[in-house]
Order: C-alpha cells, then sequence, then structure tokens
C-alpha cells in the first residue's frame, strides 16, 4: 500500500475526454522521440559518472561518451557541468522534497498522522541506494562549490523542512502538540531520516535493526511523545 494519501495518486483521465486519434495519422519522427530522450539519457550517464569517478574528477567528455554525444550536442542541453549537477538534483531528489509540501499542504487536519506518512515515506524511499546518490555527490562537493550546496539547500532542504515546520505549527494551534519550536521540530523529524540514509548509503555502516516500517514507527512514537500536548 502507498505512503501517500489516495487523494494523491494520479487518477484516471475520463476516456470519453480523451482525444480521438485518427488511424492514418503519421507517427512522430523517431529524431524527435530521440531528442527528447536525450537530457534524461545524458542525467543518466551524468550520475553513473560522477557516483563512479566524483564530480570533480569526471570530464565533460566522458559524460558525452557515456550518453554516446558529442560533447558539443551535451552542451546544446546543459551549459557545463555545474547544470548537470543541478538538473539531477531536480530530477532525482527535489519532486520528493515538493511532494511534501503537497502533503503538508493538504495534512494540517491530522498533523501527527500526516509526519507518520512523510517519515514512512522517507524511510521507504532512502532505502534505495539511487534516492541517495545526487545527494551524496553534492555533500562531497558543496565546500568548493557554494553555489551547488545552496541550490540544493534551497530547492530540497528548506522545502521540506519548511513543509514539516508547517505541521508542527499547525498541531500545536489545534492543541495536539505542546508549545515546540516548528522549524528545531522539523529537524528532528528530517534528520534522523537523512542520518540513517548517510549511514547505510556513504559509511557503509551495519544493516539498521528492522524494517523500514518498524524503523518509522519507532521513530514516529518518540517524536509524538516528546510533542504530545
Amino acid at each position: 500500500m502507498s505512503a501517500f494519501p489516495p487523494r494523491l495518486r494520479r487518477r484516471e483521465e475520463d476516456a470519453g475526454a480523451k482525444a480521438q486519434v485518427s488511424s492514418d495519422a503519421a507517427p512522430e519522427p523517431r529524431w524527435r522521440r530521440r531528442a527528447e530522450a536525450r537530457p534524461d539519457e545524458i542525467l543518466d550517464a551524468a550520475l553513473a559518472a560522477f557516483t563512479e569517478q566524483g564530480f570533480e574528477a569526471t570530464p565533460v567528455d566522458d559524460v558525452a561518451r557515456r550518453a554516446g554525444i558529442s560533447k558539443a550536442g551535451l552542451y546544446l542541453y546543459f551549459e557545463s557541468k555545474e547544470a548537470l549537477l543541478r538538473a539531477l538534483i531536480e530530477r532525482e531528489i527535489a519532486p520528493f522534497a515538493r511532494l511534501t509540501r503537497v502533503l503538508a499542504d493538504e495534512g494540517k487536519d491530522n498533523p501527527a498522522a500526516t509526519i507518520g506518512g512523510i517519515i514512512a515515506a522517507m524511510t521507504t524511499l532512502f532505502e534505495n541506494p539511487r534516492m541517495f546518490a545526487a545527494p551524496r555527490i553534492v555533500l562531497s562537493v558543496a565546500p568548493r562549490f557554494p553555489e551547488i550546496g545552496a541550490y540544493y539547500r534551497e530547492h530540497v532542504v528548506e522545502e521540506a523542512l519548511g513543509a514539516v515546520a508547517s505541521l508542527i505549527e499547525a498541531g500545536v494551534a489545534r492543541g495536539v502538540f505542546r508549545k515546540v519550536d516548528p522549524v528545531l521540530g522539523a529537524r528532528a523529524v528530517m534528520g534522523p531520516l537523512v542520518l540513517q540514509a548517510m549511514w547505510t548509503h556513504v559509511l557503509g555502516g551495519a544493516p539498521s535493526r528492522g524494517s523500514p516500517q518498524e524503523r518509522a514507527s519507532a521513530q514516529l512514537d518518540l517524536l509524538m511523545q516528546g510533542m504530545a500536548s
């Protein structure tokens, strides 16, 4: 079962509203389909190269070679190696930060349950090594490329923390939570999730005890005990 509320699942379009395509319509030219697929192919190549070799040690030529295009062709889509990394952040992890905001905006009527859903979802997502691949690259280069760190902070960290803080603020207003600092509370929610991902995917620590669901439940229990009104 999905960790996200059913109302967020995509509804099927009304069959009667679908546009009718004539049987003799010309197929989309292959070159156009290929061009539309290029950015993702380049980003797949960049993610593999940056993960294996490191961001700074990877020449743009290598990314282009892996993607099967020329260096000049790559620059038609991405103006620099830094632009590649920003695009990876947008594709790989930023959508989940934005989804946290959607969950928070729609779940303020039951903030405790919504926070529980976010913890459960993120715990499961971070089990996948790919989910932490882009953040791992960012962490490794942020001291030398502060603009990349700032981009990640604005589009991922602050988005997710702000969403959770708004839930805590709503819980305090409703009398569900005692009066706590929403920002500090949000960090208490998200911090253990990031630490667990770093422990597993960056530091190579031993597998965590319990299933993702059990760990999420334990974290939520501790948080709710600490914030209970």
